[in-house]
Parts: structure tokens; C-alpha cells; sequence
């Protein structure tokens, strides 16, 4: 990483390593993740169900709970200080006034006995030192900032529908402009034209306050309209990283090829999509080597034995598996 690139970071993870100890055994959530995001930027974590996307998002906030989740070892670098070492006091004030978070599920974000307006109130309250009535003035302006009438402000969670209750949770995320976003799956429990509306409010929202974003789906749809990078994450490991043009246009790992093959195509017709085969290992017993060597086409001897390392393929475009790495004469 060169020195300008160093500058301009908002957000680096070294060697990130997250597990869950419980009785049955550990689980493996997230190993030696490193990752960076520039001023700006967004980023796409894209993986299946239980790859470790989520654990990643509250490792930054640090909300793992605890027992049973320990960070067993690593960095979160914030605007050049490490969260792991902060203080709790410190990082609730970090908390919705740096970093924000938006939660998959608007039913169980919102407090069902406080009015939406005090919602929002309490956090720039939190955050800002202004009084009751400048924050509940503040929580009306945010609430159409997102496109909720004012008048509205007076209304329950239960007043409002699935995908009105996901822009109240936005405007609280929003409301002491932070300077990253983070929002798991924010579109999952809605339909696909209020998914669509979403997804333009937050993309708009962002450019405005000017602000880095992490979005966590398993949608490529998704990515490619909003994200200006992509991490892919298999079974607690980022497995692909690259410049989202870079990895659209030449996947790299087979779990990404895989992805990109299960995808239907309106232009291609076939009755059955291409499916990865097998099924994501269980955490508490990773296979050895590479994670993935089990379901992967094209594993060979050594994929069992050698966990392999990230490899720059070209222009910043990184990929954890030597076999292709070789192929494209990276290796």
C-alpha cells in the first residue's frame, strides 16, 4: 500500500481474528481478516449465510457479545487509532456520532413505546450538545431529509410500514452525520420496489453527508449499483478483494466464479442454474488448507494442506488461491 493510500484510509483491519466459545466447541467466525476503506468509498461484503459478514460489522462497533465472542487477536484501525483498545465510555461516544449502523430488520431496531421523533432525538442528544427542543427539531428535519413527512414525527414504529420504519432507522443512523455507515442486509425484509427506494435514498444520503459506507448483502445486484469495492468472504475468510469493475469483469476465486455462476441470466436459457456443490463447512471444524477446497472444481493436492494467502493479480485486484493466481501468470 503506498504512502497517498495510507493517507486517505478511514477504516483498516489487520489480522482480524473473531471466535465464539461455547460448550459444544469454538466457533471459527471471522480468521486473519484484513481489509482497508478509503474516505468515501463503499464497500460490498458479499458471502453466504454464516460466512462471518455480520461478526465483522460488530467487531468494528465492538459489540460482539461477550461471553461467548472473544477477538482473539488483530487491529480495527479508525481514523488512525485502534478501536480495540478504546474504552467503553469512549466507544459509545464513537458509536452513532463516528460510526453508525444499520440493522437488517426495522421491526426489532425501533422502540415500540417512544415516538419515532424521540428516537432520533435521544441519539443526537447522545452525541451533540444541544437541548430537547433543538433535538426534537433536528429529529423532524432528519425525518425528511429520508422522505417522512414532518407531521409525522408524532407517530409509533407500528404507524409506519416495513419499509417507512427502515428510513426512521436510517435517520437516526444519519442523525450526528457519522463518518462510516454500516448497514447489514438494510433491504431484506422488504419488497423489491421498496428495496429499490431504499437503496437510492442511501446511496443519495451518502454522497450528501459526504460519508464511507460498508454494505453487507449476499445481493451482486446490490453491489454493482452502490459499491466502488468488493470484498467476498467464505467460511470467516475474505477469499476475493478487488475494485468492483475488476471483479465483475474477471472473477478470480472459484467460490466467486461459483456466485457469479448461480446468478440467473434472462439472456441464457437453461433449466437449472449452476449451483456451487456442497455446503459451507461447519465453523466449529474447518477443513484444513483452504476452506473452500472441499466444494472447489478445481482443488488440487496442495489445497488441503497450505492455507494460501492473499495474491495481488494486478492493480490492487487480490485473490486466495494460487491455482488461478497462476494461471493469470500472477503467481
Amino acid at each position: 500500500m503506498d504512502a497517498n493510500t495510507q493517507n486517505n484510509l478511514l477504516l483498516e483491519i489487520q489480522d482480524l481474528t473473531i471466535q465464539y466459545i461455547t460448550d459444544a466447541g469454538t466457533v471459527h467466525a471471522v480468521e486473519n481478516l484484513n481489509l482497508h476503506l478509503g474516505h468515501g468509498e463503499t464497500l460490498g461484503f458479499v458471502g453466504e449465510t454464516g460466512a462471518g459478514k455480520t461478526t465483522t460489522a460488530l467487531g468494528i462497533m465492538r459489540l460482539i457479545p461477550s461471553p461467548p465472542g472473544v477477538v482473539k487477536s488483530g487491529k480495527i484501525i479508525f481514523e488512525g487509532q485502534n478501536l480495540l483498545e478504546k474504552s467503553e465510555p469512549e466507544m459509545r461516544a464513537i458509536r452513532g456520532g463516528k460510526i453508525a449502523m444499520i440493522f437488517q430488520d426495522p421491526m426489532t431496531s425501533l422502540n415500540p413505546v417512544m415516538t419515532v421523533d424521540k428516537q432520533i432525538a435521544e441519539m443526537i442528544k447522545l452525541h451533540k450538545n444541544v437541548g430537547e427542543a433543538e433535538s426534537l427539531k433536528l429529529a423532524g428535519d432528519m425525518l425528511e431529509l429520508v422522505g417522512i413527512r414532518r407531521e409525522r414525527m408524532h407517530d409509533y414504529p407500528h404507524q409506519f410500514s416495513g419499509g417507512m420504519k427502515q428510513r426512521v432507522v436510517i435517520a437516526i443512523a444519519l442523525a450526528c452525520d457519522p463518518g462510516l455507515l454500516i448497514a447489514d442486509e438494510p433491504t431484506t425484509a422488504l419488497d423489491v420496489t421498496i428495496q429499490a427506494q431504499v437503496l437510492e435514498l442511501m446511496k443519495k444520503l451518502k454522497q450528501q453527508f459526504d460519508a464511507s459506507m460498508i454494505l453487507i448483502t449476499h445481493d451482486l445486484g446490490i453491489v454493482a449499483d452502490i459499491c466502488d469495492k468488493v470484498a467476498i468472504m467464505y467460511a470467516g475468510r475474505v477469499v476475493e478483494y478487488a475494485d468492483k469493475r475488476a471483479l465483475y469483469s474477471n472473477p478470480v476465486h472459484p467460490y466467486t466464479i461459483g456466485l457469479f455462476n448461480s446468478v440467473p441470466d434472462l439472456d441464457d436459457d437453461k433449466e437449472a442454474l449452476n449451483v456451487i456443490p456442497g455446503l459451507m463447512p461447519d465453523p466449529m471444524d474447518l477443513p484444513a488448507g483452504c476452506t473452500f477446497h472441499p466444494r472447489c472444481t478445481c482443488a488440487a493436492e496442495q489445497c488441503s494442506k497450505t492455507k494460501p494467502a492473499m495474491i495481488d493479480v494486478g492493480n490492487g485486484h487480490f485473490a486466495a488461491c494460487p491455482i488461478r493466481a497462476k494461471a493469470l501468470g500472477a503467481a
